[in-house]
């Protein structure tokens, strides 16, 4: 029995329709069969190269571009996360530099606007001693060949050059080569730099050696004037600050203040469109002083001519105004430039008239002949007996001629200027000596001796006055008559002064005022003021001192001036040499005011230690005094009163 199967019996495969030949390797692949194995490189024939695979170069750069990649990625992070701060702060450091802006120094004028001292453009000649490094110039020596250059233009020490183009700091970006430099200089540096930059430029050999020279704007002082009002003035250092007279007194006001400037710079130049901060400098305020310009021309000349004359240590001359104490002159022989203190002698580096402490002489007589009428013990008509020789203590007083008795006023004691009138007069102010040189002394502090004028400049000296416990035996007797006693020269002017104006003192004053950047003028402080004496004994003072000038044995003949009435007295007084402390010489001197009857102006001159010709102050010093006054009188267009003198007697029979 034949079994049946489940399965279905095979088809027959019908033929398709027939397919046109394709190649066999074209062809594809049945089920089971083996791929066609694809075409490999030929083969290799004797005398052919076979190229090698790429793909283990291109992994090998991958991996290099990787590497690169992972190390800039490195790098980044830490320039821009790690290091940051730092980085940024040195490239500032190279790349920004500050500077300062200096502010333009105050003018210092005259009462009348005319310019005494004033600055002019100028400039700060600088070096970045990194710019002349070998790594930068590629030579060894450019800190020499550029000292070389700069040292004749600049005018300074070529070694002193050298070493401050090449510190011992490597990595200092500023050196000060010299200061304060016209612009002409600066022009002049300039144009070497662009010769040598052209050379350089065109020939590959030369090497600008300039490149790293810079200039700071600045300012210079100047002093139109040359020597006039040296003294007063005094003058700027090199550091910009004042060094003497008002320039160092009010230097704060003249100075300004200093601005600042930070830009970012390349090869020694400011780059531009990077941009700055700048902090402007505020200019500093222009002084007014008291000071008439041609006064003190008139009083300079006048000193000077009779130091030279009197072949003298030196002199001084005081101009003020009577009624408010202004200094019109100031003048010092020798004096000095103070726009060129190269030339200058250390000791004329002094305002003398306020810094020279000496014994006044008989000029100090006024302020005993003051003491005596305002305490009413004595008139000008009081009648003094005048010895020839006077004892007191241990001592033997004279007059400074030999003469027989005279039989003098106290108006003629003034006149012939006799010191032994004087002592003999002011022992009458107490009942005991002592008194009398206690009323004294008070009288001599309220004329201003022993303190400080006021004026407030450097260096000056308020003189000696001790107290009269302190007072030796010869000094009770010598003081009244200026020996025993030290002053300075503004002292002495201002004790006429305080006669002149009626008995009352007013303070020194040198400054009227200032106007500041912001253009607004403040005026000084008013003086201080104070009486010493009653107008009424001012005003027989006044009386007595024309006297001196007027009486034909009068001791100040020679500072009559025609048409005007003047008061005045000499001083002839024994001189202390500063060197040996001794005795030595004399200090000559006059003061005096006029018109006499309603006075304007008083001057005060002083001669110190004259070696050719007379030595008394009514011969050398009466003529320098008429000279000053008669200039000043018609400067200030002063009239003459027109009022005749009181004829005061000078003797009286015995």
């Amino acid at each position: 029995m034949t079994e049946v199967s489940d399965r279905e019996p095979p088809r027959r495969r019908v033929p398709g329709p027939a397919r046109p030949d394709r190649p066999r390797s074209q062809r594809r692949p049945g089920p089971g069969a083996r791929p066609a194995r694809r075409p490999g490189p030929p083969t290799a024939r004797p005398g052919v190269i076979r190229l090698g695979s790429p793909r283990p170069r291109l992994r090998l750069v991958s991996l290099a571009l990787t590497l690169v990649l992972i190390a800039f990625v490195v790098r980044l992070l830490q320039v821009q996360a790690v290091d940051a701060d730092t980085l940024a702060a040195k490239a500032g450091q190279n790349r920004y530099v500050g500077r300062t802006l200096a502010a333009e120094r105050g003018e210092i004028t005259d009462r009348n606007g005319v310019a005494l001292a004033t600055s002019e453009d100028a400039y700060d000649i600088t070096a970045d001693p990194t710019l002349f490094s070998p790594e930068q110039l590629k030579i060894d020596d450019a800190p020499e060949q550029a000292a070389a250059l700069l040292a004749p233009i600049l005018g300074v020490d070529q070694d002193g050059l050298v070493k401050k183009l090449r510190p011992e700091n490597k990595e200092l970006r500023y050196a000060l080569l010299a200061r304060r430099q016209t612009p002409q200089v600066w022009q002049q540096i300039k144009d070497l730099k662009s010769t040598l930059a052209t050379k350089a430029a065109s020939d590959k050999s030369t090497v600008n050696v300039l490149a790293g020279i810079l200039a700071d704007p600045t300012s210079k002082r100047v002093y139109p004037n040359s020597d006039l009002a040296a003294g007063i003035l005094g003058w700027v250092n090199a550091d910009g600050k004042g060094g003497g007279g008002v320039e160092q007194q009010l230097n704060s006001e003249l100075a300004g203040k200093d601005g600042k400037i930070r830009y970012a710079q390349s090869g020694g130049r400011q780059v531009p469109t990077v941009g700055s901060t700048e902090t402007p400098a505020v200019p500093g305020s222009d002084v007014e002083l008291t000071i008439d310009r041609d006064i003190q021309w008139a009083a300079q000349k006048a000193i000077t001519d009779q130091v030279r004359e009197s072949e003298a240590d030196r002199g001084y001359v005081i101009v003020q105004d009577t009624r408010t104490g202004e200094i019109l002159a100031m003048a010092n022989s020798p004096g000095f430039d103070p726009g060129d203190l190269s030339q200058a002698d250390a000791e004329s580096l002094h305002n003398w008239a306020i810094e020279d402490a000496y014994e006044p002489g008989s000029t100090a007589k006024v302020m005993s002949m003051a003491a005596v009428l305002e305490e009413g013990v004595a008139t000008p008509q009081t009648h003094v007996v005048v010895p020839n020789r006077l004892h007191r203590g241990d001592r033997l007083f004279k007059d400074d001629i030999d003469h027989d008795t005279w039989y003098l006023t106290l108006n003629g004691v003034l006149a012939k200027s006799s010191n032994i009138g004087t002592i003999l007069a002011t022992g009458q102010l107490g009942k005991t000596q002592a008194e009398s040189n206690q009323v004294l002394y008070s009288y001599l502090r309220k004329f201003g001796l022993g303190s400080y004028t006021g004026l407030g400049i450097p260096g000056e000296t308020k003189g000696i006055l001790a107290p009269p416990g302190q007072w030796s035996t010869s000094q009770q007797y010598t003081i009244p008559f200026g020996q025993g006693v030290s002053i300075n020269a503004m002292q002495a002017a201002s004790v006429y002064s305080t006669i002149a104006n009626g008995g009352v003192r007013v303070e020194p004053s040198l400054v009227r005022g200032t106007t500041g950047a912001d253009g607004l003028f403040t005026p000084a402080s008013t003086p201080k003021k104070s009486r010493v004496v009653s107008e009424k004994t001012a005003k027989t003072l006044a009386q007595m001192l024309e006297s001196v000038v007027d009486d034909r044995d009068g001791t100040g003949t020679k500072a009559r001036i025609p048409g005007y009435r003047v008061a005045g007295k000499t001083g002839t007084a024994n001189r202390v040499d500063p060197a040996t402390g001794q005795y030595h010489g004399y200090t000559s001197s006059f003061a005096g005011f006029a018109p006499a009857d309603n006075p304007r102006i008083t001057v005060y001159c002083a001669i110190q230690n004259a070696t050719a010709g007379s030595y008394f102050g009514g011969q050398i010093c009466g003529p320098v005094y008429k000279q000053v006054m008669e200039f000043a009188l018609k400067s200030l267009q002063v009239p003459p009163t027109g009022a005749k003198a009181a004829k005061l007697p000078v003797n009286y029979g015995p």
